[in-house]
């Protein structure tokens, strides 16, 4: 409290101005007065540091060599039973056969079930039961033979991939089911829809539309599983419907319409998706498909540049379109 105030209240009590009471009130309100300036004009504490972002933890190296181990373990035992077989597939007898492909399949399926049961490497898993899936579909085949050995060895193979997807999440197995589907329009091409006095060009046209099912079948797996993998599988089945009907006699038109659905759709995949492996199958296939289905109509050189020039405007109408699309978040 100044001293200068308390002489002048000092003062006025002494002059009968104010009551003792009256000054000691004053006296109060100028003290909680200054007490507020104060706290007013109190610097304010500096401002905490931000906390420092947590490095995330550093994966082991241990975790890819042991991927790396199962990789190359499951491609040995794959490799010796296919050199053992080929080796002494003469002098092997039937039983022999058999139990070398079912023990290869028994092995590299138990071993997908148990790092996905035990050690929750579905990468690593999906791999190996791709290559179960194939062993056991051959197996089949070698135990049962003939006709009815190969369309049974696709469906068991077919089977246990289907399972494989359903349990376990890796593009290994996609792969193997895009293989297993592409045998089976071929082994029920020829072993089930071909006549016996059937030619091979009709037989194509039956394994071209055969093909547009894969495709299919593999657009909806893209629904549930890997999807840029199974589209761009999807688009190859379309490439190879499109071979099919270059080969089925008058199917040149017929492949053009299937050699520019596929790659429409997965250019339409690749704007709305951004994944590059849509625009790379879209584009072999254009710039396959339309020179070679060109060159068989006119049976002339012009053809393929008519066909290479077609196929150059619709990739550069596509990189037009797509270019004024905003990437997707």
């Amino acid at each position: 409290m100044p001293s200068r105030l308390d002489d002048e209240l000092l003062r006025l009590v002494s002059a009968g101005v104010l009551r003792q009471y009256q000054a000691e009130a004053l006296r109060a309100a100028a003290d909680a007065e200054l007490d507020a300036a104060l706290e007013r004009y109190k610097p304010e504490p500096p401002a905490a540091p931000p906390p420092k972002p947590r490095t995330p933890p550093v994966a082991p190296h241990s975790n890819a060599l042991i991927e790396v181990l199962g990789y190359v373990g499951g491609a040995l035992l794959l490799g010796a039973v296919a050199l053992l077989t080929l080796a002494n597939w003469g002098e092997m007898g039937r039983a022999a056969r058999i139990s070398t492909g079912t023990v290869a399949a028994v092995v590299l399926l138990g071993a997908a079930v148990v790092l996905k049961t035990f050690r929750r490497r579905d990468q690593l898993a999906s791999a190996l039961a791709s290559l179960g899936c194939c062993v056991a579909g051959f197996a089949t085949y070698v135990a049962i033979e003939g006709e009815a050995g190969r369309v049974t060895g696709v469906a068991v193979a077919l089977t246990l991939a289907g399972l494989g997807l359903w349990w376990l999440a890796g593009s290994s197995l996609l792969v193997a089911t895009f293989g297993i589907l592409a045998v089976g329009v071929l082994v029920i091409t020829a072993d089930v829809l071909t006549p016996d006095d059937g030619s091979a060009s009709n037989s194509a046209g039956i394994a071209g539309t055969g093909f547009i099912l894969v495709a299919f079948v593999l657009a909806m797996l893209g629904l549930v599983r890997d999807q840029p993998t199974a589209w761009s599988l999807a688009g190859a089945a379309m490439f190879s419907s499109s071979i099919c009907w270059l080969i089925q006699e008058r199917g040149e038109i017929m492949a053009l319409a299937v050699g520019t659905a596929g790659p429409a759709a997965l250019l339409v995949a690749y704007g709305r998706r951004r994944a590059s492996a849509y625009a790379v199958v879209g584009c072999s296939i254009l710039l396959v498909i339309w020179p070679t289905a060109l060159y068989q109509l006119t049976d002339n050189v012009a053809g393929v540049a008519i066909g290479l020039v077609v196929a150059s405007v619709a990739l550069l109408f596509a990189v037009l379109v797509l270019s004024k699309r905003r990437p997707a978040d």
